[in-house]
């Protein structure tokens, strides 16, 4: 299921020869950096590049570094479609997403050099139709568009991001006259993809052709970029990269290749060497050898963050980022769309720019870092300093995750630490980023982020950059408020699924598969996002139907339709293939796979003859079950010795927490694995085991489980229903409430302590260690000498 797992074992190695030019172009009158320097520069970055590839397992990334003499070094490293195991290369075409806005910005800012547009003129001289919605106000001009701050939405109500089929771009600006505006033009920094869509139009209709056969007269062509488009149909499918998305659960797939209706703000197509060859002319103009494409003022004006005190160094320009790489100038864009990710950045004062590009979802701090550590590097060789060291991260101990994770607090400053299959996560602003070890500190340093270090101190304590904080004790926590049932849940298709969840007493949001925004709550079915955030000033609707449950809620332009996804109440059902007792006969007269394993096995053992506090649930007794048929005659639960002996423990460990053990199955002859199998459908695999393998249950080595309430005697709420097949099983789950999520941890951690490890697709099913020394069993209930 997972495609990174089945194929980036062989990524790493596969490197395809570099596009290296003997010497560094150099300013007037410097001297030519020894080869030898340049070489050591190249492997350097190499060394790093392959480092963050496999730590964060990165199928393919290239990279391009120029000066204003062209191209000094190219290279493609691991897999532009690993479905083919088609390299990458320096030319491989990615998806550059918002890296797509200097572009515009360039060809908007040409045609101001001419006199033909002015940035601080009302856009509505140049679209007279353009309206946005609300009571009239400051007009907006182009100078607002190219610097965020024109007050309009992240998206547009039409063709926005995540529109599989837009409008023609007309049609997109023109839906802007149903936006509320997120606040007064030029008042303050708010990204909006809608905005630089409006500047796009006005382009187009300046240039009287499509924005995309604008860009490529205006820009492209002029400075020979042959492997970039706009126009989605004029791409070279040989050379497209194939772009990887995944999820905060394990989930990984192809991304969706549908075009952008919002082209301007991200819709180009290019290679890293292209994306190169645009910041070595911009770096010639900036140089005043050459004003074919801007002129060196226009370009300080575009490098010039707008709308802040005189003499701030950072900040958004037009059309450009602006910041600081050792302490000199830094210029850039990165980007992210479905799969991709770019970064793009110029040092002018060094006369270097870089250009890198990834076919995964979402790693921009990755592409970043690789973009600054390349600058760095040949910044050093050409000035013959010490080359950059790749400092690197490992995962964490085994066993550190779980001794760190829990909430820390002080003063108003919380940090949240999660333990997932040993590693261990922060949860660090909207993004949650993993924890590895850093020499002797530990460091974020994920796919989504990196920096902030951790020290773990005495007494429950660590030291979060320079803050002490102290881990508060684990506790119960309220049930969400009643009236938000009907709207937590999936909503909108695969590919961008966003959540509506419960945490910590408020309703939050998942969108974009990564960004988890807390919201506020301005009537029963409106809330607000933050104002710092994505989406900041922008509303969250809900459609409510007749049953007092949401059908859809409407964010970023967009109405995500509710995912039928597991079941609100009693227990999910399949439509069996065929008939089950038809099965049944079938599989006893079937026989399980032959092994041939040493020695006596622990004897079968049941449950509650250790433990009488061990509740039973024992479905498949019951027609409560997903088959809707019993399948055993006799509600019993069975285990080896060790396995059984390990679960009370467990039982014992979770008593103070006011908790117990509710058995659903442990052991499991192997013909009703048989029957499993046979009766559901093929797309629903992964939920049940195979019959030509047998299953741990089968081995008497799993169990399924779940939590009650020790006061209450009723099971507890849960993030999914038992045997669910549906995402909500998953042990990584983003959604549903924070009581549900906190019980369901609760469980894994008691498990895993007592040497049970959970099964990926499932929360409750756990394998004791050593399970695969146990033989596969067919015997019922009743031939176990145990129970006779």
């Amino acid at each position: 299921m997972n495609m990174m797992q089945r194929c980036l074992l062989s990524a790493f190695s596969v490197l395809l020869p570099s596009l290296l030019v003997p010497m560094l172009s150099t300013p007037v009158g410097a001297q030519e950096e020894p080869q030898a320097a340049v070489a050591g520069a190249v492997e350097r970055v190499r060394q790093f590049i392959r480092a963050e590839m496999e730590a964060k397992q990165v199928p393919g990334l290239s990279i391009a570094v120029a000066d204003r003499g062209g191209i000094l070094w190219a290279e493609g490293l691991g897999l532009a479609v690993p479905a083919r195991k088609a390299p990458a290369t320096a030319e491989t075409i990615y998806r550059v997403a918002s890296v797509s806005k200097p572009f515009t910005a360039v060809a908007l800012m040409r045609r101001v050099e001419r006199g033909e547009l002015d940035l601080d003129k009302p856009v509505t001289m140049y679209l007279p139709g353009f309206r946005v919605g609300g009571p009239p106000g400051k007009p907006i001009t182009l100078r607002h568009l190219l610097s965020h701050r024109s007050g309009l939405p992240w998206e547009p109500p039409r063709g926005g991001y995540f529109i599989a089929s837009p409008p023609p771009l007309d049609e997109i600006v023109r839906s802007l006259a149903d936006a509320e505006p997120t606040c007064e033009p030029g008042t303050r920094y708010r990204y909006s993809n809608a905005g630089f869509t409006v500047a796009g139009q006005v382009l187009a209709g300046r240039a009287g052709r499509g924005f995309a056969d604008a860009m490529k007269a205006g820009v492209l062509d002029p400075l020979e970029l042959r492997h970039s488009t706009f126009d989605p149909m004029a791409v070279d499918r040989a050379m497209l990269a194939t772009g990887t998305m995944w999820t905060l659960d394990g989930r990984s797939f192809d991304a969706p290749t549908f075009p952008l209706g919002i082209a301007p703000a991200g819709g180009l197509y290019s290679s890293a060497g292209d994306l190169a060859r645009f910041a070595s002319g911009l770096l010639r103009c900036w140089s005043g050898r050459d004003a074919s494409i801007l002129r060196r003022e226009t370009l300080e004006a575009m490098w010039t963050p707008q709308f802040v005190p005189a003499g701030e160094a950072k900040g958004y320009g037009l059309g450009f980022a602006i910041g600081q790489l050792d302490g000199r100038r830094r210029i850039g864009h990165g980007g992210a769309l479905y799969g991709f990710s770019t970064e793009l950045a110029l040092v002018p004062d060094l006369d270097l720019a870089v250009a890198v590009s990834a076919n995964m979802d979402l790693v921009g701090s990755v592409s970043r870092r690789v973009a600054d550590f390349a600058l760095t590097a040949f910044a050093a060789a050409r000035g013959g300093g010490p080359m950059p060291e790749v400092r690197t991260t490992a995962p964490l101990p085994t066993g550190v995750a779980r001794q760190l994770a829990g909430r820390y607090e002080e003063a108003g400053t919380r940090l949240d630490l999660n333990d997932l299959d040993g590693a261990l996560f922060a949860d660090r602003g909207i993004f949650r980023v993993e924890v590895r070890a850093d020499g002797d500190r530990l460091r974020l340093d994920g796919r989504l982020g990196y920096g902030d270090t951790i020290e773990p101190l005495e007494g429950g304590k660590l030291r979060w950059n320079d803050r002490i904080l102290t881990r508060i004790p684990d506790r119960e926590h309220p049930a969400a408020p009643a009236r938000w049932d009907g709207l937590i849940g999936e909503y909108g298709p695969d590919e961008f699924t966003l959540y509506i969840l419960e945490k910590d007493a408020s309703l939050h949001v998942l969108i974009e598969w990564f960004y988890d925004c807390p919201l506020s709550e301005i009537q029963p079915t409106i809330f607000a996002f933050p104002a710092d955030g994505p989406y900041g000033g922008e509303k969250l609707v809900f459609t409510m139907g007749p049953n007092g449950r949401a059908t859809s809620v409407r964010a970023g332009g967009f109405d995500f339709a509710r995912r039928p996804v597991g079941t609100s109440s009693g227990t999910f059902r399949i439509r069996p293939v065929r008939p089950v007792r038809e099965l049944e006969a079938e599989a006893l007269k079937a026989s399980p796979p032959h092994e041939d394993l040493p020695g006596d096995p622990p004897p079968l053992v049941d449950l509650r003859s250790l433990d009488p506090t061990i509740k039973l649930d024992i479905r498949y007794a019951t027609a409560n079950n997903f088959l809707g048929e019993p399948l055993y005659r006799s509600p019993r639960a069975f285990l080896r010795r060790p396995a059984a002996e390990s679960l009370v423990r467990v039982q014992g460990a979770l008593r103070p927490l006011g908790l117990g053990l509710l058995i659903h199955d442990a052991y499991r002859p192997w013909y009703v694995t048989r029957i499993f199998w046979d009766a559901t459908p093929l797309e629903q695999h992964d939920f049940v085991a195979d019959p030509s393998k047998g299953s741990r249950h089968n081995r008497g080595a799993a169990v399924d489980l779940t939590l009650y309430d020790l006061a209450t005697g009723e099971p507890v709420e849960m993030v999914s229903g038992y045997d669910e097949f549906s995402p909500r099983a998953f042990p990584g789950y983003p959604g549903g409430t924070t009581r549900g999520r906190r019980h369901r941890d609760v469980l894994r951690r008691a498990m895993e302590d007592q040497g049970f490890r959970v099964y990926q697709f499932e929360w409750w099913h756990f394998d004791y260690q050593g399970w695969e020394k146990f033989p596969i069993a067919n015997h019922t209930f009743e031939a176990i000498p145990e129970a006779r």
